[in-house]
This record gives structure tokens, sequence and C-alpha cells, in this order.
């Protein structure tokens, strides 16, 4: 069944909070969680699916991944892109960051772990730089990350 992308709704919550949470423990082992999953639930229902810049992928009735999306200092920053670990490699990460792609007016930027070397690979396989190293003291998880950018065509 091919996979169908859709803006997330508020009832997506639990199922996004779902995947969000499976893959960032198995899959960014890098960098550990800094919040528990009813917080990361809380977060997902009361604030990222709200924003409305947030779509998810289904195969089937099954949300197998997501990715959010805001603007400021004139780029698009690609927030969230998480893929549920039991589907890796059927194109789903790649699907979400082409419907981000496709809706961008201007430069896309994005942060992830330095440490992070499948997701790293991903984006510059995708057409994103490395721009600029930060040490552990620019983010909650205190680990090193990553500035990455596409730009516009």
């Amino acid at each position: 069944m091919p996979i169908a992308l859709r803006a997330a709704r508020p009832e997506d919550a639990a199922s996004i909070a779902d995947v969000y949470f499976r893959s960032r423990t198995a899959l960014v082992a890098c960098a550990p969680l800094t919040h528990s999953a009813d917080a990361i639930l809380e977060w997902i229902a009361d604030w990222l699916v709200p924003s409305g810049d947030v779509v998810v992928a289904l195969d089937g009735e099954r949300i197998v991944g997501l990715s959010a999306t805001s603007a400021a200092y004139g780029v698009v920053w690609l927030d969230q892109l998480y893929v549920d670990p039991r589907d890796i490699g059927r194109g789903i990460g790649a699907a979400l960051l082409n419907e981000v792609v496709a809706r961008a007016q201007t430069a896309i930027q994005l942060y992830t772990f330095s440490e992070n070397l499948r997701a790293r690979t991903f984006y510059e396989r995708h057409g994103f730089v490395a721009l600029e190293p930060r040490d552990a003291s620019s983010n909650e998880a205190g680990v090193p990350d990553m500035l990455y950018r596409r730009a516009f065509p």
C-alpha cells in the first residue's frame, strides 16, 4: 500500500507521540530524551499539532512518520522529521522531506545531532549542506549539533 501524506489532526496526537518517542529512543541514542512520554504527548497535543505545520505519513490508517516546520529569520525550519523505526527504508522520510521542499518558498534549515550519522547522511543526500557545528550547550539534550541548510532553487 502506498504511503499517503496529510495534515495532522488533533486526534493524531497520541500516534504522533508514539512515532516520535520510538524513533528518538531507537534511532537517536546519541541524544537521550529529556522529557517523559507523557510530557511529549502533552507538547504534541497542546502545541505541535495546533501549530498547523505538521504533516503525517500514513500506511493505511497507521501513522508511520511526521514532519513539522516553522518559519523564522527568513527561512523555513524543519523542526521535526521522524519515521517509525519499523518503517525505515521505505522512503517515508524522503516523502515527508520532499513535501516540505515542495511547499517551501525560501531556503530550508534544520539542526540535527552531530553524532546522528544516519540523519546527516540522509539530509546531505537530499541537498542539505552542513554549515555550522554547535557545542552541547546549544540544546536541551546537551549534545553537539549541526546546522544544515538547503538553498531555495
